[in-house]
């Protein structure tokens, strides 16, 4: 399935993958194992893998040769989940001539609360596992850096929020979930001017952000369920 978004992006979705491609590349923050930081992307792939391969044993390099087998050129932001891709859900809006459009898909097999404790006590210790709620935010207007972290910020918290909604809890600490251990985000900022500058929870933007992501976490969780 192939998807027009908006000017600068293209969606494709299969089996084995949610692809989004930039023309041109564009500005993304993400927390994402492949290209994760600040970086001007060309693509944004969220693969899928078995619960328990292999692959996983060397992430980063597993999806650079992932992505030369599809024949992506450029920058790719690079994102692995467990979660089936039929428990993608997309939501849309246009607020004021900008578009906003989140994609996730969720896992629940490591639902975590935050400050739960870690499967893994050590610092530099590396997680095997793979359960995960991968979120995309695209915006059509330009975003500053800072706001765009504040739009990461105000998204986590969106996610926290359907998981509370949803009552999903921590196996834990048997109390409500905030995520899993293992979720990725990913928010790229379009173009124009001026550049917006914030988006938190007393503006516009960001209360249709909260708005979106709980729309889109909550309708994936009704796949999960």
């Amino acid at each position: 399935m192939h998807t027009k978004i908006n000017d600068f992006t293209q969606l494709q979705r299969n089996e084995n993958h949610i692809h989004v491609a930039f023309s041109p590349p564009q500005r993304v923050i993400s927390s994402a194992i492949l290209n994760g930081g600040f970086i001007k992307a060309d693509h944004i792939v969220n693969w899928k893998v078995p619960k328990h391969a292999s692959v996983c044993e060397a992430p980063e390099k597993s999806l650079i040769d992932y992505a030369k087998a599809q024949g992506w050129q450029g920058q790719v932001v690079g994102m692995m989940t467990a979660a089936s891709m039929d428990s993608l859900r997309i939501e849309q809006a246009c607020v004021e001539g900008i578009d906003i459009t989140v994609l996730v898909t969720t896992g629940l097999s490591n639902a975590r609360r935050a400050g739960d404790k870690a499967d893994i006590q050590e610092l530099l210790g590396t997680t095997h596992e793979v359960g995960t709620i991968n979120l995309i935010l695209i915006f059509s207007a330009q975003l500053t850096d800072a706001a765009m972290v504040e739009a990461m910020m105000i998204a986590t918290e969106a996610k926290a929020a359907a998981l509370q909604n949803s009552k999903v809890l921590s196996p834990i600490s048997d109390l409500i979930a905030t995520g899993t251990g293992t979720d990725a985000i990913a928010v790229i900022s379009g173009s124009g001017s001026p550049a917006i500058k914030f988006c938190g929870k007393h503006v516009l933007l960001g209360e249709w952000i909260g708005r979106l992501v709980i729309a889109a976490i909550t309708s994936s969780l009704s796949f999960e369920a």
